[in-house]
Order: structure tokens, then sequence, then C-alpha cells
């Protein structure tokens, strides 16, 4: 097991690029923060790695801090108790290259020297990231996640608030600010003014003020996934998957009048939230709602992809994180539980003309669908829909909307021979958009019964909107191709676009 080479610059070539995207080499990433502890093993991939194992343990380094400006000596007990286990715990899972990272706390304490010393007794080679490089890692780590990105990051630990700015797939300007949950606490006591007074006073200082006006603020932290996930608790919001969860940003100052009436037992309620992050919501949602408010943010995006994503992410070389992340996913996803490999490019190329019209957003999500349009052949025949359904809202992508998660859920629910719209569906997108996915839907499903799965059918016939009609073309030799099967379905895709079905060879 190797350590990790942060920050090295990025490798070209096709020769670097190949061996980025090679799968024979897990990578471990343990996160010393000023609040938690965090192992993470990741394998698969490179672009979008699949989580392993993952590990938290909330050791509390920061706690005091601002008071004593030393790391708290239980903490640090519990820590390398933390540290010991995952060394070894990384060792058997057989990462070949482990990074380890410390934050602010580490980074501030005056004995921080001390700890880097110890954990360098137990063979842990301990990188202190500068509040830059923290904030360059959580937008990396965003641009992970969201390769369209154009807004500010904002990524809240125990002891600091990192943003950065992100646009055009970099990361440009970035600071650190001493607003970590931990200190906010502590500033609060000192009055009901004395962290916005702190807040303004750092922001404007540092050039911050005003600098996210009419852009999205993204949410890293596990504070603030945490405070996303109260949200949708309370909103009944029906999908439960934080990553890329909306909000307006005046959600934040809600959240604080909210949380001043909520109780223990009504936190206990709300999924995945652990008591541990519970006792900081308060000072989450103040914090959050001070920052969008001096940065003049237009809306809250929740990403969980942050410093660790950023680590991995910063060391592609850039043909390879320039691949997106969602076709990229759904690919390897269709190729690890389909029977034919290249199938998915191939359906969505044949069945492209049909939707011309169509803008990059959509194309894309009809692609990944086309990806996916073979992963429920192993369930059973009644219960296909409800596979293809659980694969798009459930399934760990990224790159995507909860509208998109929608969208594709009724293409593959309708594709692999489901009825109607799951109920889910009209929650989370428009008429329009569950009339567009049941087009796509029908077109794969064609697709697949007139190929019977392989290329060839594909490749020598081919299908578009023509003379009023949906119009299929086989070629010479090929009529017998259309079967009763392939013409129901034909007939049902041309129904779905208000047109006839015709059928030629030649």
């Amino acid at each position: 097991m190797k350590p990790g080479f942060l920050f090295r610059a990025a490798p070209t070539g096709d020769a670097d690029a190949k061996e980025a995207i090679r799968t024979d080499g897990r990578v471990g990433i343990i996160d010393i923060g000023s609040n938690s502890i965090r192992l993470v093993v990741y394998d698969g991939p490179h672009r979008i790695p699949s989580v392993l194992f993952n590990e938290k343990v909330m050791a509390g380094l920061g706690k005091g801090l601002a008071a004593t400006g030393t790391l708290d000596p239980q903490a640090v007990e519990r820590a390398f108790v933390a540290l010991e286990r995952f060394r070894l715990v990384a060792d058997k899972i057989g990462v070949a290259t482990l990074h380890v990272v410390a934050t602010a706390a580490v980074r501030d304490a005056s004995n921080g020297t001390d700890f880097l010393a110890r954990a360098a007794g137990i063979g842990l080679d301990v990188s202190v990231l500068s509040g830059a490089e923290e904030a360059e890692m959580a937008g990396e780590g965003v641009l992970a996640a969201f390769p369209e990105a154009d807004g500010i990051v904002g990524d809240l630990g125990g002891g600091s608030l990192e943003l950065a700015r992100v646009k055009d797939g970099k990361v440009h300007d970035r600071a650190s600010f001493p607003l970590g949950v931990l200190r906010v606490a502590e500033i609060r006591k000192k009055g009901p003014r004395a962290l916005r007074q702190r807040v303004e006073h750092l922001l404007a200082e540092a050039g911050w003020h005003g600098k996210g006006a009419g852009l999205p603020f993204y949410l890293v932290g596990g504070s603030w996934r945490a405070l996303a996930r109260l949200v949708m608790h309370m909103t009944d919001y029906p999908l439960p998957i934080v990553h890329g969860y909306a909000m307006p940003v005046e959600t934040a100052q809600r959240v604080v009048r909210a949380l001043a009436h909520l109780d223990k037992a009504r936190l206990k309620e709300v999924h995945s939230l652990s008591s541990s992050r519970a006792g900081a919501l308060p000072d989450a949602a103040a914090i959050l709602a001070l920052v969008v408010r001096e940065l003049g943010s237009a809306s809250l995006i929740t990403s969980a992809y942050g410093l660790r994503e950023g680590v991995l992410h910063r060391n592609l070389p850039a043909d390879i994180r320039d691949i997106d992340p969602l076709i990229h996913a759904t690919r390897e996803e269709g190729r690890r539980l389909g029977r034919f490999p290249e199938h998915g490019d191939l359906l969505d190329k044949w069945m492209a003309p049909l939707f011309g019209n169509e803008g990059p957003y959509e194309a894309r999500l009809r692609h990944a669908c086309c990806l996916l349009a073979d992963v429920g052949w192993r369930a059973h025949p009644e219960f296909r829909g409800e596979r293809g359904l659980e694969t798009a809202l459930h399934g760990n992508w990224v790159g995507i909307d909860a509208r998109g998660r929608a969208m594709m859920a009724q293409a593959l629910y309708t594709s692999f021979g489901a009825d109607g719209e799951p109920e889910i569906v009209p929650l989370l997108c428009s008429p329009d958009d569950r009339a567009q996915a049941l087009r796509w839907g029908l077109a794969m499903r064609l697709g697949q019964r007139l190929s019977g799965g392989v290329a060839a059918p594909l490749k020598s016939s081919s299908i578009g909107l023509a003379g009023g009609a949906v119009a299929l073309r086989l070629a010479d030799g090929d009529g017998a191709l259309y079967g009763e099967a392939v013409e129901r379905r034909h007939k049902n895709l041309a129904a779905s676009f208000g047109l006839k079905a015709t059928v030629s060879e030649g």
C-alpha cells in the first residue's frame, strides 16, 4: 500500500488516460476532519468509482480548539483508535494507494505537529491541506459530480468553511474562513448578532461579498447534507437521495426558524440523520443563511461529492476528467448487468432520428436510458418494470437531477413492459417530460424486440418520422424480422406520437 500523491500535475496522453480508467487498483482516503474521521475505499473505473467501504468516527478533534488552541486530548485518543483501525482495514481490503489528509483542526492546533508525528509512527503519511487547498478539493469534488457547475461551492467542516468559485470545469477563486460548525457554536454564545457581524466582516474583508450574486450555492459537508435531509423530511420529498437536492435560497432562514420549535423526538424521525449531526443543525442552518445572504446566492444545491472525491478527480488526466459521469456510470452498469455490452450505444444511435428536436439535456438522458436497456433481463418478467424504476430512481448516479431520474424511470419502466406511470414519477417531472420518456421507452422496447439484442439488425435498419408516420426501414432480406410482436410494438410507438406506423424493405 503506497501513499497518495496530492496535487501532482495531471497526466496527459493516451497511455496515461488508459491507466487512469483501469480498474486494477483500489484507492483509499482517510479524511481527518475537525468533527469526524472517515475512511472511504473506492474501486472500479476512476472517473466514477464505486464506494467499496465507508466508515466514519465522530472524533471531535476540533472541539474546544477556538478556546484552547489545542486538539482535545480525549478526542486525539478517539482519533487514533479510529486511525489504527482504518490503516489495518485498508491493508486487509487491498488498498493500493492510500491518501491521508487532515484539515482545519490539525492545521490550526498548536499540537498539530505532535499529532502528525504520532500518525507517522503508525505508518500514516498525513498531508495537511491549507485552507486554499481544502477549498480547491471541495470545488473539484463538485465538478466531478456536476461537470457544468457554475456557482459557489461551500464546504462546511467542523473547524472551517471553504468557498470556491467553479465555472467552465475549473476551480477559480478560493478562500477559507474560521467558521466551521464547531466554531459557530462558540461565536453564537457571544450574542444574537455576533455571528452575523463575524460573517459580514470576514467575507467583506476577503472580497467575497456579493460574489455569488445570481448563482447557485453548492452545499458540501456532512452538516449541510444533514440539513438538506431535514428539509426533505419536512416537505415530504418523495426521493430519498440527498445528492442533487435543490432548495430555494430562502430555505436556510426558514430552517433556522423551524429548528427553534423542533424537539429531539421529531429529529429522530428524519431518515439517515445521525444524532451527532442533529445537534449541530441550528449552527449549520445559521451559518448557511448568513453566508448565502452575503454572497447573494440564488439557489441551494446539495452535493454528496466533496473533498474526498475532489482528491480523486484532481489526479485524473484531463481527458478522463471530461468524461460525462452519468454516461460513464450507466455504460458500466449496462456492461455489468446486461447481456450485450455494445447494445446501448447502438440502440441510442438507432432511435435518435425520432427525437431530433431534443436539447442536449434530454438527449443525454435518453442515451443513459439506452445504456441501461438490458439491466432487467434477469428479473422475473412481472417485475422487470419495477427493476427499471428502481435502477433509475435509486441508482448511484451523479450529473443528474430529480427530474432526470424521473424521466429515466418512466422510460425504463415502459421499456421493460410495465404499463402506465409509476406513482412517484408525476411528483418529479412534468406531463411533457413523462410523455417524452414514454416515447423513449417504447422506442427502446421496439429496438430490443426487432434486434433480439444483437447489433446487426440495428445497424442495417433505420427509423424516423416521415410522411406523418413512424417509418421503419429494413434491409433487403430482413422483412421476416417484422413479426407480430415487432409490429405491435411499432404501432404502440407510433401511437405515442399520434402517428401511424409504416414499414418498408430495401
